[in-house]
């Protein structure tokens, strides 16, 4: 055999070892207040390609305001009827930023980082996620149920016949089609239907669960319902039992309306917003949105402590009956990779107005915090790009 063929054949012994030493490399969780780095070459990433999905991201910043309160005005506020707009408290948002994290350590950065903002519906995952807690303790004990039993005396928003069969199910997978006013704001009010305003107020209704509708005030009513089950503030469970575990910031706030005030066993409490349509939700981050991405890139397991059940993530992971894009509020699907094309059809993005991200990848290790990318076509173009970087 002649020399260069030894020598190839050693180079190749060497990389078969240590991709298997990488493959046994246990998996890296970050302690609080700091975060290991790589460069592309060290993670086995295309250093160019991985810079122009960084590029592209940047180039991509949304041109909608960065006071909030203006650029929901200008959105929403224009196609729909506020009564009276804004309930919730809002923001300055940065310019576009967000984090690329790769085998567990973060291999890109733009923008501010830092700077914590309004996540809009991305707070719909944090919700579904509280939601789960309170299913593996138990508190809630098939999401099959009809949420109207988990209610105390005096609460009647499940009273109607139209809404009395809606279950937890139908709520996370925002298919209830529940029918009533929270907060002073009508189901009707949220992406109205029919060309009249005249008419919105009759729109047609559906049995619970054949029917998807993305809507906020119906994820605001599995919000107060996960609240008169938990009987404490959400914040507060997310933090116990969360945010704090996988040692997250203590800067995040998850706030609810003005009015969205309730007298809950002698104790004065806010019942969350599940995002920011009319203000509120939750305000982080992007380094905090990364670790609890990282957290179900994991499985719901952070430095071998099961914080999330496993059950409960295939649950939110399973496409809904009515929309098979969809899983638990806030969990986008890439069934038949219709949503990413480049993406592995198991991929997962939590996904909130402005567009805020995060894209989940468990077949190439991959967690990516995007923060106001203008447009779906633009997020698809910032992860092929990025996954063109996955040198295999």
């Amino acid at each position: 055999m002649r020399p260069a063929s030894l020598r190839t054949l050693a180079v190749l012994a060497l990389s078969v070892a240590l991709a298997a030493d990488a493959a046994a490399e246990p998996a890296y969780f970050p302690p609080r207040g700091d975060w290991q780095h790589a460069t592309p070459r060290e993670s086995g990433l295309d250093a160019a390609r991985l810079a122009e999905a960084v590029a592209w991201a940047q180039a991509h910043d949304t041109p909608a305001p960065h006071d909030q309160a203006l650029a929901l005005a200008q959105s929403f506020g224009k196609s729909e009827p506020w009564f009276g707009g804004l309930i919730g408290p809002t923001g300055e948002r940065a310019a576009a930023n967000g984090l690329v994290i790769h085998r567990g350590r973060v291999v890109a950065e733009w923008g501010d980082t830092r700077h914590v903002e309004m996540t809009h519906s991305v707070t719909k995952s944090f919700l579904s996620t509280v939601v789960g807690l309170a299913w593996q303790r138990g508190l809630i004990r098939d999401t099959d149920d009809r949420v109207a039993g988990y209610m105390p005396a005096g609460v009647e928003l499940f009273a109607s016949a139209h809404d009395a069969p809606v279950t937890w199910e139908h709520l996370l997978r925002q298919t209830s089609d529940w029918q009533g006013t929270l907060w002073g704001k009508p189901d009707w009010a949220d992406r109205p239907e029919g060309k009249r305003p005249e008419d919105w107020p009759d729109r047609a209704l559906h049995e619970p669960g054949t029917h998807y509708k993305y809507n906020d005030v119906r994820v605001n009513v599995l919000a107060f319902a996960a609240l008169q089950v938990w009987r404490r503030p959400l914040p507060e469970v997310l933090r116990d039992e969360v945010m704090d575990p996988i040692g997250a910031s203590t800067r995040w706030r998850w706030t609810g309306y003005d009015n969205a005030w309730v007298d809950l066993d002698g104790r004065r409490l806010q019942s969350v917003s599940g995002g920011g349509h009319w203000g509120g939700g939750m305000f982080i981050d992007a380094w905090d949105l990364a670790r609890f991405g990282v957290l179900f890139l994991h499985d719901g397991e952070w430095d071998g402590r099961r914080i999330v059940s496993h059950e409960w993530i295939a649950k939110a992971r399973t496409p809904g009956p009515a929309n098979p894009q969809y899983g638990y509020c806030n969990w986008f699907l890439n069934t038949d990779r219709k949503q990413l094309p480049a993406a592995p059809a198991s991929a997962v993005t939590f996904l909130g107005n402005g567009q805020n991200v995060v894209y989940i990848d468990r077949e190439n290790d991959l967690v990516a915090v995007v923060r106001w990318i203008a447009t779906d076509e633009a997020l698809k173009g910032f992860v092929a790009r990025l996954l063109a970087a996955v040198e295999r």
